[in-house]
């Protein structure tokens, strides 16, 4: 504890400005608006645009779990998270040069090719995720870590939303392909300046386990805990009912371009207020999460995303997308940013990474799942069905949050 606090200073801003030019090269690519744009220039199918954030997300989340056992055994999380983040980094340049050859080589080529570099920087991002949540744990003291979370992530959303902004500015300035490869140009560079900044993270080493487990172990161990522990086991099932809830994001914008006619710099304002929103609710719910219940938290936000996607559903014009907006963004950080935290509750030091993987792997076939089911609803039904869909599973999320998941150590909101 003492080399936590001799070094938390100094971890805190490398990891503060690692998360500024992270979240700024994000919101100039963005995985909600900006490279689904990008692939609306190929196809018109809902569903394959639907599948953008789905495989960003699930190739964040599906590697976690079988990443487990290995940083279980490491003395020191950092070299993992070094090597291992610059998959997530790397695919942007290809994303530029897939942009800029895109009238050579044709549309089919075009998204086949950009198809394959989103998985592999979503994977990338996937076999970086356990090692680093658990690298944080490590260097930010456990009383604040869903606060020092929320400011983190808020940060990075207040220059996303910066860039979001620019990108909007790029795209109705600029003519495509050439204004989607200079946002990509433009979020390369600025993850090389993220990693260079989060390679001076000083992380101490842990003494080395007592008990060598085996592979056979490990699994072992992974099915008792999803026999015994029980409000894991309900946590696990509300987040995949929350994320059916969340499948209605991919499509707000699209519907509000395509359906009521945004033009693409409000559209563009929009991503950037989707961010500024994230960048005020991460530090406030992260506080609210620490000082109170984490579990309400993540009620709150499953709560959010049902009523935007009813106000999608009744929305007449596309000023009503500003609210819609505002709720999403909300329940966003309650799902990621309140989620991560709340999964590093569960387990013993020696436990978490495989709590954490639990926590991330065992939601990945929602995440892909979920925006499929809602791009097929849009083809065949409209969005409006994609939109009343999204509600009712983020009902459910609610309710079994509300019934089952109980915090450990539920604490009374203090001033």
């Amino acid at each position: 504890m003492d080399e936590v606090q001799k070094n938390l200073k100094h971890n805190f801003i490398v990891n503060m400005v690692d998360a500024i030019f992270f979240g700024m090269g994000i919101g100039i690519s963005s995985f909600n608006t900006v490279i689904p744009l990008f692939v609306a220039t190929m196809t018109n199918s809902a569903t394959l645009i639907g599948l953008i954030p789905a495989i960003h997300n699930t190739g964040w989340q599906f590697p976690q779990l079988f990443t487990a056992h290995r940083i279980t055994r490491m003395p020191r999380f950092k070299p993992f998270v070094i090597l291992m983040t610059i998959q997530e980094r790397i695919p942007f340049l290809g994303l530029a040069v897939v942009a800029l050859l895109s009238p050579k080589i044709g549309p089919t080529a075009s998204l086949v090719l950009t198809y394959i570099l989103l998985i592999w920087q979503g994977m990338g991002a996937g076999m970086t995720a356990n090692a680093w949540q658990n690298m944080v744990s490590r260097i930010i003291p456990s009383h604040v870590l869903a606060t020092f979370f929320g400011l983190q992530t808020g940060a990075s959303n207040l220059l996303s939303s910066v860039g979001a902004v620019i990108a909007g500015f790029l795209l109705a300035k600029m003519q495509s392909p050439g204004s989607y490869a200079l946002c990509f140009v433009i979020t390369f560079g600025l993850m090389a300046a993220s990693y260079a900044s989060l390679s001076l993270t000083r992380e101490h080493k842990k003494p080395d386990l007592t008990v060598d487990n085996s592979h056979a172990d490990f699994w072992r161990n992974v099915i008792t805990i999803m026999k015994k522990d029980e409000p894991f086991r309900w946590f696990i099932i509300s987040r995949n009912a929350f994320q059916f809830g969340m499948m209605a994001q991919a499509f707000f914008i699209i519907y509000a371009i395509k359906v009521l006619k945004m033009n693409l710099e409000a559209a563009g304002i929009l991503t950037g207020l989707l961010f500024f929103t994230q960048v005020l609710a991460n530090p406030i719910l992260g506080w609210i999460a620490d000082k109170w219940n984490s579990s309400n938290v993540i009620k709150g936000g499953a709560a959010s995303i049902g009523l935007a996607s009813l106000l999608a559903y009744w929305a007449p014009d596309p000023s009503w997308f500003y609210l819609v907006i505002i709720l999403s963004g909300t329940a966003s950080t309650a799902f990621w940013t309140i989620g991560i935290a709340k999964s590093l509750e569960f387990g013993t030091e020696e436990e978490k990474p495989t709590y954490v993987g639990l926590s991330n792997t065992l939601i990945a076939p929602s995440t892909i799942l979920a925006p499929l089911l809602g791009g097929w609803l849009a083809d065949v039904s409209g969005y409006s069905t994609t939109f009343l869909t999204a509600a009712m599973f983020a009902t459910l999320g609610v309710v079994i949050m509300q019934i089952f998941v109980k915090d450990r150590g539920k604490k009374a909101l203090q001033a």
